[in-house]
């Protein structure tokens, strides 16, 4: 599916049936064949982004997956570059894409670090925690960070309602919840529900002061409507 490299629907299948962790072990060796993996045009206008928020030494990959944020950290960190993930198999492919990272089995929502990072970035993540998640996940990384540090993620624009990807996330959420109602154990997967003024509040109560600016650099759904904001919380 996707490209020849890519996993078949039947593999996909599978994937969706397990937990978020055994499912993301089975898609990890074909992981970067997929549109799941974030573009380079999003990492590319991210790093361009930030260059300006620094300087940063150390760096933090949060849910890094095979690897793909890494090279935001390991652009603009001259440090130690560090990713953090669960997933026993994306992180076995990102050591093999990262091999001077530092890597690290772990859940977010239970970080093992504290005041170790100046810079810390997540790449396509947030919908795998429910909104009851995110204080823990943002606490974590608030504790991660030196004080002054910065934690930055991209966060989809709102798609106009007459956009196929409009209709296409509502009929993937709405699959997923019915799936997670009948179906153990559950793949916690959604595109909606991370709202930017939810996400901005939750960031504010862990004690980061947020702001937000625009990736017009990683496509717009038409002119002067940017596909992704970029999240950018401090922590003082």
């Amino acid at each position: 599916m996707f490209t020849r490299q890519g996993p078949t629907l039947g593999e996909l299948t599978v994937q969706a049936l397990s937990s978020v962790e055994r499912g993301y072990d089975l898609l990890a060796p074909k992981f970067d064949h997929t549109p799941f993996r974030t573009p380079a045009i999003v990492l590319d206008a991210t790093a361009d982004a930030l260059a300006g928020h620094g300087p940063f030494t150390d760096g933090l990959d949060v849910c890094c997956g095979t690897g793909a944020g890494l090279t935001v950290v390991e652009t603009l960190c001259p440090g130690r570059a560090t990713g953090v993930d669960f997933s026993a198999g994306m992180l076995a492919r990102a050591r093999e894409a990262h091999p001077g990272a530092t890597w690290v089995r772990a859940d977010a929502r239970a970080l093992p670090f504290a005041g170790a990072f100046d810079l810390a970035v997540s790449f396509g993540a947030l919908g795998h925690f429910l909104p009851a998640d995110r204080p823990a996940l943002f606490a974590g990384v608030f504790r991660a960070l030196r004080p002054g540090g910065l934690f930055a993620f991209p966060i989809e624009a709102p798609p106009p309602v007459a956009s196929g990807w409009y209709w296409f996330t509502r009929g993937f959420d709405l699959t997923m919840r019915v799936r997670n109602a009948v179906w153990r154990p559950p793949f916690v997967m959604y595109y909606r529900t991370s709202a930017l003024p939810a996400v901005r509040a939750d960031l504010s109560a862990a004690g980061f002061t947020p702001t937000s600016v625009e990736l017009t650099a990683a496509g717009e759904y038409r002119p002067g409507s940017p596909r992704c904001l970029l999240v950018l919380a401090r922590k003082p």
